[in-house]
């Protein structure tokens, strides 16, 4: 696992199309922006544990999105 540090407005990217940013830090909650193809799938870790192994893809279209995700950090 890679553990980077990043201050509030910094980004990082994932591969060529992908890119994080930090939206805001407060206390022990971070939000993050997630800017990355539609056809890239984004699930948050604890629901992707609960799905069932067998079924559809929920991949998005063909177009860039752009996804903010609150999360805790470990």
């Amino acid at each position: 696992m890679l553990v980077l540090s990043r201050k509030e407005g910094e980004q990082l990217m994932i591969g060529d199309d992908i890119v994080v940013t930090i939206n805001r830090i407060s206390g022990n909650r971070v939000a993050i922006g997630i800017d990355a193809p539609r056809s890239v799938r984004i699930v948050r870790g604890e629901l992707q544990r609960n799905e069932p192994v067998s079924g559809g893809s929920a991949t998005m279209g063909v177009e860039s999105t752009s996804v903010a995700i609150a999360s805790k950090p470990h």
